[in-house]
């Protein structure tokens, strides 16, 4: 990966990482849950402290840092070996996020934050919404990507 594509692919993880948190926000207004993914962390964060050390500034990065590196694994791994145009392989994509974040990441952020929202979800009062609300903000995040990435001209042409 060339330094340019590197600095594309940056800055296209963080703008689809701004959109994912967007939607995140936006969708209590059709009646699916918040999720405000900096926060969760935060409170991962400083489970473990008797105080609490780390501010939601800390959440945030590590939630935006994981949004480039998501782009930056696409690109180094993926872009190439997942099949279909721009729209296919950012549907994918987001699909492919969201049932790793509802069935590996988020149960074990949940149980380190003091509380378990179980294997997709199922420990939360409305399992479905919660589902449907991670589906949507990465549905948002993998199409969001693939724009960035023919906009920035990283990958396929």
């Amino acid at each position: 990966m060339s330094a340019s594509t590197f600095w594309r692919t940056v800055i296209s993880g963080c703008i689809a990482t701004f959109v994912m948190t967007m939607i995140a926000f936006l969708q209590g207004g059709l009646g699916l849950p918040v999720i405000d993914v900096g926060h969760i962390l935060t409170q991962s964060f400083n489970h473990i402290h008797t105080g609490e050390p780390y501010s939601l500034i800390w959440g945030n990065l590590a939630y935006n840092i994981t949004g480039v590196l998501l782009a930056l694994i696409w690109v180094a791994f993926l872009q190439e070996r997942i099949p279909g145009n721009r729209f296919i392989q950012g549907v994918l994509y987001g699909v492919l996020v969201s049932v790793v974040a509802g069935g590996v990441i988020s149960p074990f952020v949940s149980m380190a934050a003091g509380d378990s929202f179980g294997f997709f979800y199922t420990n939360t009062w409305i399992p479905g919404k919660v589902l449907l609300a991670g589906l949507t903000m990465h549905l948002g995040y993998g199409l969001t990507l693939m724009l960035c990435m023919k906009v920035a001209g990283v990958g396929k042409k």
